[in-house]
């Protein structure tokens, strides 16, 4: 984040409306966490997995369990291994008022106004990949005790600030229990799920006897929850719908495929965010997940929009060539071989002839019969206007302060439909990418005072989007907070799409 000459508190008392932050950031402090995580887990899972908590499984001790391991192998195991660079450095050590207001709960509250921010929706830095522990018991321990200690944490700033809960999402049932359990016992109103799923696989052989890994390694897959599924999430998505919770996914993409480098994080963690939201929405849309549920919207968090714009596009593209009727175009059948082997008569050269063995069969040998051939049937997709109706209002994109892809998604002259994607102004303070938390609203207003934006779309990215999504279920989500007034105001306009 470049700094910016505009103060933080200039630039709110000139807007005219709440900021609301869909994505602030605390760290936690182990020395407090990890004993409280130890004893909750001793008490709900027993003495041994106590104890490997205090060893360092969950992965609170990150440098012990994650980078020295890492920094200890030869470049030959780094690279026989497969192994990526971890991150490192990644919690912010310049600005010390910064590093404990991100530590410190009060601390935060009370800054809030220099920040220029009127409420803050919290998540999670080192214990953000909690939800993705693959030992399921650790996972659920983890995440009950993480759940405990957050909602214990926040409960005296909650005019001003409200934690997420995070649920793991391996299977349904195990979120569905996490989920009742924060909503009804706890009293959550915003949860963090992992928006994909590593799954363990077993690869096909080919006919030569090799495994067949087109498209990915051989170990594993990524489940995206909404198409292809090891699992019917839909009873999940009714249980949110019934607990008035909106689902935000928040999980990196580190490691994946083509961000495996391991000499560089920097390489690993560029465009990793956009990359894992990316994979969740299209799963969720084209598996017909915001079709079945026209009623639920979901948060997309840390990746920008660049990439949801590009994906809306991409979709419309693929459905003019692709759709029910337009797929036929495409049908080998249609080939004319008669006409095929005139053209290679008539334009034939030394290497280019019609005598080649098996060329008029190649032509006649059609690939097998797909099983279907509408894949836009899930998502209930007829006509264009459809993808706009079933994409823009149901999905939440967290953009960070510099991101200049905010003025794409406002752009009504590209954008399909002439729509705006809904874009939420996320701070992500308390990461080491936010260099001085004053200076974050000021430099999301630059986009206005170069006229990127209007004026009405900063309103919208700061305000009533982020209020739009954490109300889309509970109207009374931001009930005895400082924005309790302005909010309610909302559901009586309407903020275009």
């Amino acid at each position: 984040m470049t700094s910016s000459s505009l103060k933080a508190c200039d630039v709110h008392a000139s807007l005219g409306h709440p900021v609301i932050d869909a994505d602030g950031h605390y760290i936690e402090t182990m020395p407090i966490l990890k004993p409280y995580l130890v004893d909750s887990i001793r008490e709900l899972a027993g003495a041994d997995l106590a104890k490997r908590v205090e060893a360092g499984a969950a992965g609170m001790d990150y440098d012990d369990t994650v980078l020295r391991p890492w920094s200890r192998l030869t470049e030959d195991e780094k690279k026989n291994s497969g192994i990526s660079r971890p991150p490192w450095w990644t919690l912010p050590a310049a600005n010390t008022m910064d590093r404990a207001t991100a530590q410190i709960p009060g601390l935060m509250a009370k800054r809030l106004d220099d920040m220029g921010i009127d409420f803050a929706v919290m998540y999670p830095s080192r214990m953000l990949t909690a939800t993705a522990i693959a030992d399921p018991e650790l996972r659920w321990a983890t995440c009950r005790s993480l759940n405990k200690f957050y909602a214990e944490v926040y409960k005296p700033y909650a005019d001003r600030m409200t934690p997420v809960a995070q649920i793991p999402m391996h299977t349904p049932d195990e979120a569905i229990r996490e989920l009742e359990y924060a909503v009804k016992v706890l009293g959550f109103k915003a949860i963090m799920i992992n928006g994909v799923v590593h799954r363990p696989l077993t690869p096909p052989k080919d006919v030569s006897g090799a495994q067949v890994t087109w498209g990915g390694r051989a170990g594993s897959r990524i489940d995206v929850l909404g198409i292809d599924s090891d699992y019917d999430y839909d009873p999940f998505w009714a249980k949110c719908i019934e607990l008035k919770v909106v689902p935000a996914s928040h999980s990196p993409g580190m490691g994946w495929n083509s961000r495996q480098s391991r000499s560089s994080y920097m390489y690993n963690h560029i465009g990793s965010f956009g990359a894992s939201m990316e994979a969740f929405c299209k799963g969720l849309f084209l598996g017909g997940v915001t079709h079945r549920f026209p009623q639920l919207a979901f948060g997309m968090l840390e990746g920008g929009v660049g990439w949801a714009v590009t994906l809306l596009n991409d979709l419309i593209e693929h459905w003019e060539k692709r759709n029910a009727e337009t797929i036929f175009d495409l049908d080998p059948s249609r080939i004319d071989i008669g006409m095929m082997m005139e053209m290679f008569e008539k334009y034939q050269d030394k290497i280019f002839t019609p005598n080649a063995p098996g060329l008029a069969e190649s032509f006649a040998k059609l690939e097998p019969e797909p099983p279907y051939t509408d894949e836009w049937a899930a998502c209930g997709i007829k006509r264009k206007p459809d993808i706009v109706k079933n994409f823009v209002p149901k999905f939440y994109f967290g953009c960070e302060a510099e991101d200049t892809s905010v003025a794409w998604a406002f752009n009504r002259k590209l954008n399909p439909g002439h729509s705006r994607l809904r874009a939420m102004f996320s701070s992500d303070a308390g990461h080491w990418d936010v260099s001085d938390m004053t200076g974050i609203l000021s430099e999301s207003w630059e986009l206005v005072r170069h006229k990127h934006i209007t004026e009405e779309d900063f309103r919208d990215f700061t305000f009533s989007y982020p209020a739009q999504f954490y109300t889309t279920l509970n109207k009374n989500f931001f009930k005895g907070t400082r924005v309790e007034h302005q909010t309610s105001k909302l559901f009586t306009e309407l903020v275009p799409a």
